[in-house]
């Protein structure tokens, strides 16, 4: 469907809820701000990665977006006073960390808003089963991570896991924050070139302290990951947007380039994932008051997307290395030791 389309269909079909608050088109992935720890317990074993994380645009966050003149204007039309108080801003922006039922702002982007909130994972992560670095069988490191993992910890391989967490905020989940604040739709965002840039961290499995960019297998299961993520997330803010504005027409253009993406990478990753997902796609209306068909499309999406990511490792899927963004498109430089 084409984005004019789009629009005559918002014209003649939809109703619109005059003077209706809505807050959310969908909600961003809930963190638990109780069981934050914080990054200076990560810090602790990982401390190349720190650094590197010191130098990124996650870490900065803390003190310049609070500044920033477009989120002050932004905050002020959101009727926000405190853009570190409990507000909008706090998840996507920030570590917000919860003791005696007060909130407060810790860090920027960090550790825990990629791997989860780790209260309840982190030292049984750390422990090393009780010894030292290297000392374990290989029946206890197991374990130890089944049990991390069990406990909520987000691992690196779970590529659909952390792919769902950057795009819970890199496509915009509030549809009032966008009609009404003046925030962007959302980023640019593709995994590869955002995660390969600044944001990398690959030391802890490194020679030395070489901060490595990601292997081939690695990034062809991120660039396609990414992308069925990207569909379901866009499907998902269609199905929440209410309102004949920004945010809609937006987020159904993105949807639109996102199936277009999907239809590209199907051509040569023929799987049963990939295939599931462009059936659905020849049932998706991309139209308002359309939630629970669209809500549904992006369930089947998300389910071929977790199957995809665990089923496969990259290694039979080098014809889609043509599409994946090379260096040049990386965002930002990665630390380095």
């Amino acid at each position: 469907m084409s984005l004019s389309k789009f629009k005559n269909v918002l014209k003649v079909c939809l109703a619109v809820l005059i003077g209706l608050s809505v807050q959310h088109a969908y909600a961003a992935q809930p963190l638990a701000h109780d069981k934050i720890v914080g990054p200076d317990e990560c810090a602790e074993c990982h401390e190349e990665t720190n650094k590197i994380w010191q130098a990124s645009h996650h870490f900065t966050t803390f003190s310049a977006m609070p500044r920033s003149k477009d989120a002050r204007e932004i905050a002020k039309k959101m009727g926000i006073k405190r853009i570190k108080s409990d507000s909008v801003c706090l998840d996507c922006h920030f570590t917000t960390q919860e003791k005696n039922n007060v909130k407060s702002v810790i860090a920027g982007i960090s550790c825990e808003s990629c791997h989860s909130p780790a209260a309840e994972w982190f030292e049984r992560h750390s422990e090393y089963s009780g010894k030292k670095k290297g000392q374990e069988s290989e029946a206890e490191v197991a374990l130890r991570w089944k049990e991390s993992e069990a406990a909520g910890m987000i691992r690196p391989y779970k590529t659909y896991e952390l792919a769902k967490n950057c795009y819970s905020c890199h496509i915009t989940p509030n549809e009032k924050l966008v009609n009404v604040g003046g925030h962007s739709p959302g980023s640019p965002f593709e995994l590869v070139s955002w995660s390969q840039g600044e944001v990398r961290h690959n030391v802890w499995h490194s020679d030395g302290k070489e901060n490595r960019m990601a292997k081939p297998e690695r990034k062809r299961m991120m660039f396609i990951v990414g992308a069925m993520v990207e569909l379901e997330e866009s499907l998902r803010a269609v199905a929440g947007a209410t309102q004949k504005a920004k945010y809609a027409i937006t987020m159904a253009k993105r949807a639109k380039i996102a199936a277009k993406r999907m239809a590209k990478i199907s051509k040569v990753v023929k799987t049963a994932e990939t295939q599931q997902i462009m059936a659905v796609l020849k049932t998706v209306k991309l139209k308002l008051n359309n939630s629970a068909p669209l809500e549904a499309a992006a369930e089947k999406v998300a389910h071929a997307a977790k199957n995809f990511a665990q089923s496969h490792d990259g290694s039979d899927f080098a014809a889609i290395d043509a599409m994946i963004p090379g260096v040049d498109k990386y965002k930002g430089k990665p630390g380095q030791e």
